[in-house]
C-alpha cells in the first residue's frame, strides 16, 4: 500500500490507499505451454525475504512479495532491476524455502532478517509466463506435470527462481516473467 499502519492511523482515513484485490493462485492446467528455450546461467547471488511453503500453503507468497517490495532499490549490493522468486531446498513432502530477492554483489551488509541463496553456473529450460501472476500456478503445474515427464529432461539439483524483468508491474500483476527450471546435460 506504499505507507505504515501507524501512518494511516495517524491520518484517520483510507482515502489515500491504493488497494489491489487479493492475488488469489489458480491451481489449474495451461492448454497450451510455449516451449522453453534452454540457457546456460552464470553464477550470481541472491539475497531476500525467505519462507518455508508446502503446496498446500504456497498461497502466502503474495503476501512475501509485499513484505519485501519495500526493501527493493534499498539493498546493499543490490545489482541491476531484476527481482528473483527462488525455490530451494525441497523435500519430498512438497515442502519448500521460497526467497523473494534480488541479485546482490555480495552477502556482506545485508539485513538479519535477509535469506541468502547461490546460484551456480547451470543450464535451465526457460518458460515464458505472459499471463497475470495470479494464474503462475497454471504454468508451474504445467511445466512440472506435463512438460517435464514428456520431454526427457531430468531436473537438475538447483535453485528453480521465477525472473521478474523491468517490464513486470508488482502492482497490476502484469507485465510477465520467466519461469527457469534446472535440468541435467
Amino acid at each position: 500500500f506504499g505507507t505504515t499502519p501507524e501512518l494511516v492511523r495517524a491520518q484517520g482515513s483510507l482515502d489515500n490507499l491504493d488497494f489491489m484485490e487479493p492475488i488469489l493462485m489458480d491451481q489449474s492446467f495451461l492448454t497450451n505451454l510455449e516451449p522453453p528455450r534452454f540457457e546456460t546461467s552464470r553464477p550470481f547471488l541472491i539475497a531476500g525475504l525467505g519462507e518455508r511453503y508446502s503446496c498446500e500453503t504456497s498461497a502466502g507468497i503474495p503476501m512475501q512479495w509485499q513484505r519485501f517490495g519495500p526493501y527493493i532499490g534499498n539493498i546493499p549490493g543490490e545489482v541491476g532491476d531484476v527481482a528473483y522468486g527462488v525455490c530451494v531446498n525441497g523435500d519430498d513432502a512438497g515442502n519448500f524455502d521460497y526467497i523473494a530477492g534480488v541479485e546482490v554483489s555480495d552477502f556482506s551488509d545485508l539485513p538479519r532478517e535477509f535469506s541468502r541463496v547461490r546460484v551456480p553456473a547451470q543450464k535451465y529450460s526457460v518458460f515464458a509466463h505472459r499471463d497475470h501472476i495470479s494464474t503462475i500456478r497454471r504454468t508451474v503445474n504445467t511445466i512440472w506435470n506435463r512438460w517435464l515427464p514428456a520431454s526427457g529432461h531430468e531436473v537438475a539439483d538447483a535453485p528453480e527462481f521465477e525472473r521478474y524483468g523491468p517490464e513486470f508491474d508488482p502492482r497490476s500483476g502484469n507485465g510477465g516473467l520467466e519461469v527457469w527450471i534446472p535440468v541435467k546435460g
